[in-house]
C-alpha cells in the first residue's frame, strides 16, 4: 500500500505541470511500444485522468540527431542514445545525462568485430567491406577507430576529416549517421532513399535503416553484404547455435575466438547507452525513470502488464532501451560527463575529434614538472621545425599522469614506479630511453640516426638503485638504517621508494603486520625528505630558497622546485645544504648519473670538495663498496624511463620524438639538445642526462617494458599501500552499479 501511495505522490509531483512526458522514439517499432507503456501506465494510475493529461507522448523522430534537436527545442524530452551521441548530445547540443543503463556486466560494452569463420584476422581488415552499428558510436566508430589509430593502421592527417581516411581504408562500409561528406561508408546501406528528408531512410540512425544499430550491423554481415562487422558484445550474447558456429570475433593479437569468448577477445570497452534530457527538465526526467522502473522494471510490482526492457512483443529488439538492460542508474544532476562516461573515453572522443578540431588536436602538449623543465621545454618548442609543442606544467609526475588521461596535457617521461601507475591508469608507452655505451648494441642500426630504434628482445642496459653513505659514516650499513635520516629521490621513485620496501617492511614485521610502505617509512626513519610524500619525510625538505616566495610552496615538492629532488636532489641532501649543515645519514638513488652529480656538487657551488672516493655503496649483504661498484652492490635493476601517452595518440607523438631525435638529439652543432639539462639550473630534466636514444616501444605493453619482476613487485606494493592516483583512475573502470534505481 505505501508503494502505491508514494509512486502516486510522484506521479502527482510529476504531473502537476499538466504537461505530457515526451519520449523520443526512433522507428515505428519503437512508437507501438512507447504506446503500449502510455496505456500500460494508465491502466495503473487512474487517479491522472486522460482528459486532464496523457502520461507519455511517444514523439517520432527522423534519426538520433532529429532525437535531440527535439529535445533541446522542447518538442521532445528524453531519449536513450549510445554513449557516443550521449556526448554528443551534453557538448554541441546542451543537453543532459540523467541516467545510465546497467547491463549484466556493469554499465559498460565490449567492441568486437565479428566476421565469417576463417576468413580474415585483425591484420587484414584494409580494403575489407565493413558495417558498423553507428557513426560516432561507441563500439562500432569510437573504439574500433582508436584501436587501428594507436596500431598505427590508420594514418590520419588530422588536418583532413576522420570520414575520408576510414572511406580510403575500407573497401565499402555502412556507418549509418556518417552523413555525406564520404558515400564511400554508406554504400553498403539499404535504407530506402529519397529527395525528401522524412521519406530519405539511407544510411539514418533509425530503424528504417535495416543495417542499423548492432542488430543491423551484424544483419549486414549475415546477409553477405560485408565482410567484417563492429558491434557490441550484447548482440551477440543471444546468438543462436548456427550463428556461433558460422561466424568468430577477431581479437587483437591476430587470433580469432568463439562469440562467446567476447570478454578476452574484444577491441576494447566503452560506456553503455544513457538518457539524455534539457537540463530543467532533469529532475522531472529524474522522477519519471524512477516511477516506470519501480512499475515495470526487472523487479517492478506491474511486470505482467508491461516490460520496460524488453521487445519482442513488439517484433524487434532494443526498442526505447536495450533488451539486456538490467536496470537504469539514476544520475546526480550536474556531474561531468567524464565521469558519466568515462576518463579515457571521453579523452578517446576528443581524440577522434568529437567537439570539432581545436588547436589540441594539431599541437603535442608535453607535461613538465617544475619551473626548469619549463624553460628546457619551452627552448625545445622554439628549436623543433615539425609539430607545434606547448608546454604544460604540474606539480608531479602523478599529476601530469591524471592531466593526459583527462585529455590536459600528452605526454611525460615517467620512472618505472610511475609506468606501473599510468599503465593501471590506461596509458601506453610510445618510447623507452636507453642510458650508457652499451646502448647501441641493443638497437638496430639505422641509416638516420635520429630514428626512434625499436626494441630488441635483448634488454636494454639496465639502472641500478643505489644506497649511499659517506665514507666516514663507517657505522651505517643496510640492515641498520631505522631511525637514522633519510634523503629519497621522490615519492613512487623506484629507487628511493619502491625497493627500499625489500629492506624496511621485513625489518618492521615483528613490530606491525602493516604492509602501507608509506606508514612503514614513517615509522622507520626518523626524518628525511622524500619529495612528494608527507610527516617526517619532509621535515628535512628545503624547497627553493632563490624563488621569492617559493620556499613554503615548494617544500617538499614532488618536482624539481624542490632542491631534494631527483637522484641530484638525493645527493644533496646527504651532503646537507650550502652552508655545510648535513641532513641526511643515507641518499638512496639511481647509479646512472652519480660520478657525474659528485662532480656537479663542487663545480656547481653546492658543497665544495667532495670527490667519488668520500662516499660509499650500501650493498644488501651488509658489506659496503666503493661508488663505481654499482653493479656488484645495489638494490635492485631498475626498467628505463619511457614516454606514456593515451592509446589514441600514439603515432602523433611517436611521430613527433622521431622528428625531434632526428633534429636536437646528441648533435654537437644543435643549440638545444633533448638530453642535457644542466644549462637550465637541474639534471634529468624531460628526459635523464644520461640518455643516448629514445627507443621505440609503443609495439610492447608496459608490463613487457618493466619486467616480470620488478611489475609484481609494484603488484604487491601498490595492492596494499593507498595511491591517490590509482584512486582516480578507478574511477574510470566499468562496473555494475548495486543502486536499482
Amino acid at each position: 500500500m505505501k508503494t502505491v501511495i508514494l509512486i502516486v505522490l510522484i506521479i502527482f509531483t510529476l504531473l502537476s505541470s499538466g504537461k505530457k512526458f515526451r519520449w523520443c522514439t526512433l522507428s515505428d517499432l519503437e512508437q507501438r511500444k512507447c504506446a503500449e507503456l502510455s496505456k500500460a501506465l494508465t491502466a495503473v494510475l487512474p487517479l491522472a485522468t486522460a482528459n486532464s493529461f496523457a502520461r507519455i507522448s511517444c514523439i517520432r523522430a527522423h534519426n538520433t540527431y532529429d532525437c535531440i534537436d527535439k529535445i533541446r527545442v522542447n518538442k521532445a524530452d528524453a531519449a536513450s542514445l549510445d554513449a557516443g551521441d550521449v556526448y554528443s548530445a551534453v557538448k554541441l547540443y546542451g543537453l543532459t545525462v540523467v541516467a545510465k543503463e546497467i547491463y549484466d556486466q556493469g554499465n559498460c560494452v565490449f567492441a568486437v568485430a565479428i566476421v565469417r569463420r576463417g576468413t580474415l584476422d585483425i591484420q587484414r581488415l584494409r580494403g575489407a567491406r565493413s558495417c558498423h552499428n553507428g557513426a560516432r558510436w561507441t563500439s562500432g566508430w569510437n573504439i574500433p577507430l582508436g584501436f587501428l589509430l594507436a596500431r598505427n593502421d590508420l594514418s590520419w592527417d588530422e588536418a583532413q576529416p576522420l570520414s575520408q581516411v576510414i572511406s580510403e581504408y575500407f573497401n565499402a562500409s555502412c556507418i549509418p549517421g556518417v552523413g555525406v561528406a564520404a558515400p564511400q561508408l554508406c554504400a553498403l546501406c539499404q535504407g530506402q532513399k529519397s529527395y525528401v528528408r522524412d521519406k530519405n531512410h539511407f544510411c539514418e540512425t533509425s530503424g528504417n535503416e535495416p543495417f542499423y544499430d548492432s542488430e543491423g550491423a551484424f544483419r549486414c554481415l549475415k546477409n553477405g553484404v560485408a565482410d567484417v562487422a563492429f558491434l557490441d558484445h550484447l548482440t551477440i550474447m543471444s546468438a543462436t547455435e548456427s550463428e556461433q558456429q558460422e561466424y568468430e570475433l577477431l581479437c587483437p593479437d591476430g587470433t580469432t575466438a568463439e562469440l562467446a569468448e567476447y570478454s578476452t577477445c574484444n577491441l576494447g570497452k566503452g560506456p553503455g547507452r544513457g538518457v539524455v534530457t534539457r537540463h530543467n527538465f532533469q529532475k522531472i526526467t529524474n522522477k519519471f525513470l524512477s516511477m516506470v522502473q519501480r512499475l515495470f522494471g526487472r523487479k517492478g510490482k506491474e511486470r505482467a502488464r508491461f516490460e520496460l526492457f524488453t521487445s519482442a512483443p513488439f517484433g524487434g529488439k532494443n526498442l526505447l532501451f536495450r533488451d539486456a538492460t538490467q536496470h537504469l542508474q539514476l544520475l546526480e544532476e550536474q556531474l561531468e560527463i567524464a565521469y558519466v562516461l568515462g576518463l579515457d573515453y571521453v579523452a578517446l572522443l576528443k581524440g577522434l575529434g568529437h567537439e570539432g578540431s581545436s588547436l589540441d588536436n594539431s599541437v603535442v602538449r608535453w607535461c613538465c614538472i617544475s619551473d626548469a623543465e619549463l624553460r628546457k621545454c619551452e627552448e625545445w618548442a622554439l628549436s623543433i621545425k615539425s609539430d607545434p609543442l606547448v608546454c604544460v606544467q604540474a606539480t608531479s609526475m602523478t599529476k601530469c599522469i591524471e592531466m593526459i588521461k583527462s585529455s590536459e596535457a600528452d605526454a611525460v617521461t615517467l620512472d618505472a614506479t610511475h609506468v606501473y601507475i599510468a599503465g593501471r591508469c590506461g596509458l601506453v608507452p610510445v618510447a623507452v630511453e636507453c642510458y650508457g655505451r652499451d646502448c647501441a648494441p641493443a638497437a638496430e642500426s639505422s641509416e638516420e640516426t635520429g630514428k626512434l630504434i625499436h626494441l630488441k628482445h635483448k634488454a636494454l642496459p639496465p639502472v641500478y638503485a643505489v644506497a649511499l653513505a659517506k665514507k666516514n659514516a663507517k657505522q651505517i650499513n643496510i640492515h641498520n638504517l631505522r631511525g637514522r635520516r633519510s634523503c629519497h629521490s621522490h615519492l613512487y621513485s623506484p629507487g628511493g621508494w619502491l625497493f627500499l620496501s625489500r629492506y624496511t617492511v621485513g625489518a618492521l614485521e615483528n613490530d606491525t603486520e602493516n604492509c602501507d610502505i608509506d606508514s612503514v617509512y614513517q615509522n622507520y626513519f626518523w626524518k628525511g625528505c622524500m619529495p612528494g610524500a608527507d610527516g617526517n619525510l619532509c621535515k628535512v625538505c628545503i624547497g627553493d630558497s632563490e624563488v621569492e616566495g617559493a620556499r613554503v610552496s615548494s617544500r617538499c615538492a614532488a618536482s624539481h622546485n624542490e632542491h631534494y629532488y631527483g637522484n641530484m636532489g638525493a645527493l644533496r641532501c646527504l651532503v646537507g645544504n650550502p652552508s655545510g649543515r648535513s641532513f641526511g645519514d643515507v641518499a638512496f638513488l639511481e647509479h646512472s648519473n652519480l660520478l657525474q652529480n659528485i662532480k656537479n656538487l663542487d663545480s656547481s657551488g653546492w658543497a665544495k670538495g667532495y670527490t667519488p672516493i668520500d662516499f660509499e655503496l650500501l650493498c644488501p649483504d651488509g658489506t659496503r663498496a666503493a661508488v663505481t661498484e654499482w653493479a656488484g652492490c645495489n638494490l635492485g635493476p631498475i626498467p628505463p624511463s619511457t614516454v606514456m601517452t593515451r592509446p589514441v595518440t600514439v603515432t602523433k607523438i611517436y611521430d613527433f620524438l622521431m622528428k625531434s631525435q632526428e633534429s636536437l638529439g646528441s648533435k654537437l652543432d644543435s643549440e638545444f639538445h633533448l638530453f642535457q639539462s644542466w644549462k637550465y639550473g637541474g639534471s634529468d630534466l624531460l628526459f635523464k642526462d644520461t640518455t643516448q636514444y629514445l627507443v621505440h616501444a609503443s609495439h610492447m605493453s608496459y608490463q613487457e617494458i618493466l619486467g616480470v619482476s620488478f611489475f609484481q613487485l609494484a603488484e604487491l606494493v601498490f595492492n596494499c599501500t593507498p595511491a591517490g592516483i590509482l584512486d582516480f583512475c578507478k574511477q574510470d573502470i566499468c562496473k555494475s552499479s548495486s543502486n536499482d534505481s
